[in-house]
């Protein structure tokens, strides 16, 4: 199996020579994030939940942004828990056990940024299922099909399509707002007609 531990996270988010992101790169998306979520809200974010979240980088980039805001990782890391667990309120679980989590709030914001490629369908349709549920403003959904051109972990890449994602998206009640961005159902911010793609998006 693979292993989430201090080398991984070393190789693919730190070494100059094969990192596949830098941290002004994740400071933008965590802006242009904070900025959709709250333009939909009309409002400031308060809770964050980040599922998946590694070292839980964008933990200080929020409160550096939104002091004050609730933050919640989860990840499958043990390394990561122990690293990160009680500086960054980060708690060991897994995409599809969230319901056993103990959640007991609503998020303004769910992040679930570079894991769901990397997830068996029936463990991504639990997860999105509890993410939809807890949702209470937008979820950031980064999910990358076999048609994109990537680099960085291919270990347990799944190539699935862009319909198989919207299909899936759809059956758990998240409607897409553009940018990996989504809100539940009809119960979430409204975006105006133009903000909320529809061709093309269907399942």
């Amino acid at each position: 199996m693979k292993q989430y531990d201090r080398a991984y996270f070393d190789t693919w988010y730190r070494s100059p020579g094969s990192r596949v992101t830098s941290r002004a790169e994740v400071e933008r998306k965590v802006g242009m994030v904070v900025g959709i979520t709250e333009h939909l809200l009309g409002r400031k974010i308060r809770s964050v939940l980040d599922v998946g979240c590694g070292e839980g980088v964008w933990q200080p980039i929020l409160q550096r942004l939104r002091p004050g805001s609730r933050y919640a990782g989860v990840d499958a890391s043990e390394y990561v828990v122990r690293r990160f667990g009680k500086r960054r309120n980060i708690r060991l679980g897994t995409f599809g056990d969230l319901d056993a989590l103990g959640l007991t709030e609503g998020y303004d914001l769910i992040v679930a940024c570079d894991v769901l490629h990397y997830l068996r369908a029936p463990e991504l349709r639990r997860g999105l299922a509890v993410i939809a549920d807890y949702l209470d403003g937008v979820a950031y959904l980064e999910a990358y099909t076999g048609a994109d051109e990537i680099t960085g972990d291919m270990e347990g890449f799944r190539r699935r399509t862009a319909r198989e994602y919207r299909r899936m998206f759809h059956e758990a009640g998240l409607r897409p707002v553009g940018l990996q961005c989504y809100v539940p159902g009809d119960t979430g911010p409204i975006p105006t007609d133009l903000e909320a793609p529809e061709v093309g998006a269907k399942p």
